[in-house]
Parts: structure tokens; sequence; C-alpha cells
């Protein structure tokens, strides 16, 4: 969502710089979830993280900002000129106006609450697919009863042995046409079962007892890999360090109708932000980014004409 907004910075031909903590650009998609489909993208039929992150590179190339990676922000305030300072842990900036597009903040993978869960290695147990292939002719067991699991067991059973799925619910909490999807597939369903312990096997496989619920009925597995998708915790606790009196509610930034937050000059798009009817979805954050462009191009430059249609801007790819 930042990415798209530095773009439309660039088509505005705005003075703008982008300003990334990760040493590349991306965000979410990019770094959790390289190979993962995402389904919310206008005119894409399906697109993985890491597709969409270069798509968005390539957009930007057309109108590019000025852009900073590797640099954390540690702190925003407003001086008394209306202006802004902007310090990060290895330089200090000066703009009129910021764009915040922090998503959540930083992610945390719920961890699998069982003893001996983390002494496995990444071989055995993970969260995150970075790359499909490393599961290749593997028996794979996913445990998670929410899009992004049944995501995993999907994108994994052409390329791994076999794939179970385990949820403690008969019901998933996921879009209807990926349970119908999951339910088409050669993808093993194992419900409701609850995970009771997990340990390593001498040769190197995984011993995983399910309890089913309601019953005292187990089963034990022996895949090769486990993979983990129970949603994350995100924590922005970097807006507590910074000087300025943002208006929150639920953790998430308060906006208006035009994206700006409680302190003038300042706005705020994507997952970290929230407003009567707010979705948090990619395609959501990426039409809240021209809103956000217009309202704070108009009120730095009363004067400047905006191109409010694509085929007005004259663009030379």
């Amino acid at each position: 969502v930042g990415m798209f907004a530095a773009f439309y910075c660039g088509l505005h031909e705005l003075n703008a710089q982008l300003i990334e903590a990760l040493p590349t650009l991306g965000g979410q998609p990019a770094a959790l979830y390289p190979e993962k489909q995402i389904w919310d993208v206008a005119g894409k039929a399906g697109v993985t993280g890491r597709q969409l992150a270069a798509d968005l590179a390539a957009q930007m190339a057309i109108a590019p900002v000025d852009t900073v990676v590797g640099q954390m922000v540690t702190n925003v305030q407003k001086d008394p000129d209306g202006c802004f300072t902007i310090t990060t842990d290895q330089a200090t900036y000066r703009a009129k106006a910021v764009l915040v597009a922090l998503g959540k903040g930083a992610f945390t993978p719920r961890p699998l609450a069982l003893p001996g869960a983390a002494e496995l290695d990444d071989q055995q147990l993970s969260y995150f697919v970075t790359q499909k292939a490393d599961f290749a002719g593997q028996d794979v067991v996913v445990l998670g009863g929410g899009d992004s699991a049944i995501d995993m067991a999907l994108m994994l059973e052409p390329v791994a042995k076999s794939v179970k799925l385990v949820h403690r619910r008969d019901q998933f909490r996921a879009l209807p046409k990926m349970v119908s999807d999951l339910q088409a597939s050669a993808v093993e369903i194992l419900t409701p079962y609850l995970p009771k312990a997990i340990s390593s096997q001498a040769d190197g496989k995984v011993s995983l007892t399910l309890k089913k619920m309601k019953s005292e009925e187990e089963l034990t597995l022996t895949p090769d890999r486990v993979l983990v998708n129970y949603g994350f915790t995100s924590n922005n606790a970097a807006l507590k360090d910074w000087q300025l009196d943002l208006a929150s509610e639920h953790h998430l930034i308060q906006v208006d109708s035009t994206m700006q937050t409680s302190v003038a000059g300042v706005y705020a798009i994507g997952d970290g932000v929230t407003y009567p009817g707010k979705v948090a979805l990619i395609a959501n954050g990426f039409g809240e980014a021209p809103v956000a462009v217009t309202a704070l191009a108009k009120a730095l430059y009363p004067d400047k004409r905006l191109a409010m249609h694509s085929s007005s801007m004259k663009i030379k790819a």
C-alpha cells in the first residue's frame, strides 16, 4: 500500500520520499507470504506476495520517488512552522506532510503451544512458505482453519507427496470459494482435531499426535514437515514513541474521509487505520492511497491541478 501511494505521488510529480524499515520493499506479503496467492488485488486472478511486490516496483519505476530502505523511523514530530521532522535510526528528514502506511506493524506468528515445539528446527516445523520447492516430495501437515492455512495446503498440494489439513472445528474460518476448492482437492481434511503432542523422530520425521474434540480418540501422524498458521499478533509500538498525538481506536489510527489523522498534515492508510465501514484488505488500502495523496496535495498546493483520470496523466511507459 505504501509503494502504491509512493507511485501515486510520483504520478503527480510531488517531491516525495518512501522510507522502509526492511532491507527490501514489499511489506508483509513479500516478507511473510512470498509464495502465497493473494486474491483481493483487482485485475489479478491470484498473485503471489513476491510477484505483487515486483509488480509494484515496476509500477514505481514509471514515476519514481526517492526511496530509502533499511531505516527504521524512530520519531515523527510536528515543528512550530507546521512541517515535520522525521527521525530514523540513521538520518533525519523534513517534510510538509506525512503519510503513514505501516499496516499493523511488526507481525509475529502465533506459536504452536506444545511442549517440544520450540525445539524442532525450521525443516520440521515452520510458519511460512518461502519456497514451494522446499516441500517437494514430502508429507506435509498444515495446522489452521483460516484462509491462509487453506491457501498453504492448496499451494503445496501439487508439489508435496501428501498434504493434510488439521483444524479444531468442522467449519473453516475462510472464504466459501477457498473451502470449496479445498474440498475438491486431494488435501486430506482432518476435523475436528486439536494437536496434543509433537516431537522429532530418529529418522528426521515429526511425530504429531492429534486428539479429536469432545472425544478420547487420538490419531498420530508422522509427516516430514508441519506448517502452522494460527494467525499473527501485531504490534505498532513504534507509533507510541513518535511525538504525535494521534487519535486511535483498538490500537488503530483513526482517520477521516480524506485519510487525515487527528494531526493536521498527517495521513494514514492501510490495515493500520480505522473508520466506519473499514475493511482490512489490500484492495481497500490501494483505494485509500489516491484519496490520501490527493487530499494532502490539495492542502499543500491549492493551485496545483491534479489529473484525476489515468487518461489525462500523459504517462510514458
